[in-house]
């Protein structure tokens, strides 16, 4: 068979990537824009691998009872796959069935890659900001949605704006942008009347004034550069990952040459609870509003349960501009010896600002790996003792830390590991590491934190032969 080519298929299950498993004569298909337990048409779209197809659903034989109208009407089944725009895969599922098959593909994972047999894993929405007297200061749509608070939209040869399509470089110009903020979409609307942009990304930026940034990032500027989390999706996390419209998981700042007056390097603030972090405006923050505050409160809750010893010496490891630095200094106190790495200067510039209120907390330039081996060469008896009582935090990009410096953190002897992942697949890998080094999982917790999308945030807290102080 060829591309083009229709298949009707029994959609039975998700795979990690936010496509869908059916098959065909015993072979793999991969199906987009489905739900398992459908019925669909689908046509074939890549048939190059002999162990598995790809295919876009293109009708509905039987629809499952969790479809709905897709959030995205850009997005819709009823649209030619080649005119959807990505990063709302699962936006044509129900909100909480989402969650279950965003739960299951971590709980395979780490079955499969962590050697994890029946593992527990928590998966809540994002957490709300609430006032001192409880009462709702921000808190997630009724409908998962205007939660983008960044977004990357591309340029072409053309001149049009707009979001990838799916799989796909090629540009969609689009009317809405429903998972973006208000503000967000009103401002991608203004660019997309215009006519005069050079080809490339233009990165729309909403930090906590509310304001939005506009920073282009013509081609030129990007070729041959690499970012932190990998420009297309860091978390992405950056990204950690794509940072397209409907992109993945978080924004990842793009590769460029910074300019006089360059709008990426403006210094704008970000906030949690009552702290405010300095950023730059292309740098890396979380992408919905809410996350770095859902995140933050899961962290400081896996510390309290872990305990953060103030004599020990704790690391914040793809520590970006101190957020999680701060809250393992939070935890320990205002002198607990905390030293935060991470690789992107301007990034530790601003980390060492945000840190400024903590004696104890410091903030490195350094590639992890190469700071781990120096760490190893040149610590004394006295300090690798501060190590083996302080906890080691990860917050690596959607790669994964890889088994290099796992076994780094390992040879640390930590008393605890925190690993914050965007990735189910990389994180399970690193689990699989970990265990086989002395250190087990206490518990697994994940945030829906990309609504609409197959992106999800876990937190995972690891301790020498599974023994938590």
């Amino acid at each position: 068979m060829q591309p083009g080519d229709l298949l009707d298929l029994d959609v039975t299950g998700v795979a990690h990537g936010g496509v869908f498993v059916a098959r065909h004569e015993g072979r793999v298909v991969f199906v987009s824009d489905a739900i398992p337990g459908e019925r669909v048409r689908a046509r074939l779209s890549d048939t190059a691998k002999s162990s598995f197809w790809r295919t876009e659903t293109v009708e509905l034989l039987d629809a499952s009872p969790h479809r709905r109208p897709h959030v995205w009407a850009a997005a819709d089944v009823a649209v030619e796959p080649d005119g959807r725009p990505g990063g709302a895969d699962f936006g044509h599922i129900a909100l909480d069935h989402q969650r279950e098959l965003k739960q299951r593909v971590l709980l395979e994972a780490l079955e499969r890659f962590g050697g994890l047999a029946q593992p527990a894993v928590t998966l809540a929405g994002a957490t709300p900001v609430l006032a001192p007297d409880g009462t709702v200061l921000a808190e997630e749509t009724p409908d998962a949605t205007r939660w983008r608070t960044r977004v990357s939209l591309h340029v072409d040869a053309d001149g049009r704006v707009g979001p990838f399509a799916a799989r796909s470089h090629r540009v969609i110009p689009v009317d809405d942008l429903p998972l973006a903020t208000a503000e967000i979409e009103d401002a991608a609307r203004a660019l997309s009347r215009a006519t005069d942009h050079a080809p490339g990304r233009i990165d729309l930026v909403q930090p906590a004034d509310g304001r939005v940034r506009v920073i282009p990032r013509p081609e030129p500027a990007r070729r041959g550069a690499a970012n932190r989390h990998g420009a297309g999706p860091r978390r992405g996390k950056r990204s950690r990952g794509r940072t397209a419209a409907s992109g993945p998981a978080a924004h990842a700042p793009a590769p460029h040459t910074p300019t006089p007056h360059d709008p990426a390097r403006e210094v704008v603030l970000e906030r949690v609870g009552d702290r405010s972090f300095r950023v730059d405006a292309g740098g890396f923050w979380q992408v919905h509003r809410l996350a770095a505050h859902s995140l933050s409160a899961l962290v400081a809750d896996a510390l309290a349960d872990i305990g953060v010893d103030p004599d020990g010496h704790h690391l914040d490891l793809y520590g970006g501009v101190g957020l999680f630095a701060a809250a393992l200094a939070d935890a320990g106190g205002p002198a607990t010896r905390v030293t935060s790495v991470e690789s992107d200067a301007r990034a530790t510039e601003h980390a060492g600002e945000n840190l400024a209120a903590w004696v104890g907390a410091r903030a490195e330039t350094d590639r992890t790996e190469r700071y781990l081996t120096r760490l190893l060469a040149q610590a004394g008896a006295a300090e690798r003792a501060r190590l083996a009582h302080g906890v080691v935090l990860l917050d690596p990009p959607r790669s994964g830390a890889g088994r290099e410096v796992v076994e780094r953190v390992a040879a640390l002897s930590p008393a605890s590991v925190v690993y914050v992942a965007c990735d189910p697949v990389a994180l399970a890998r690193d689990i699989g590491t970990f265990r086989a080094l002395g250190y087990e999982p206490e518990r697994i917790d994940a945030l829906d934190l990309f609504p609409h999308s197959h992106h999800l945030e876990a937190v995972a807290v690891l301790s020498r032969d599974g023994h938590a102080r």
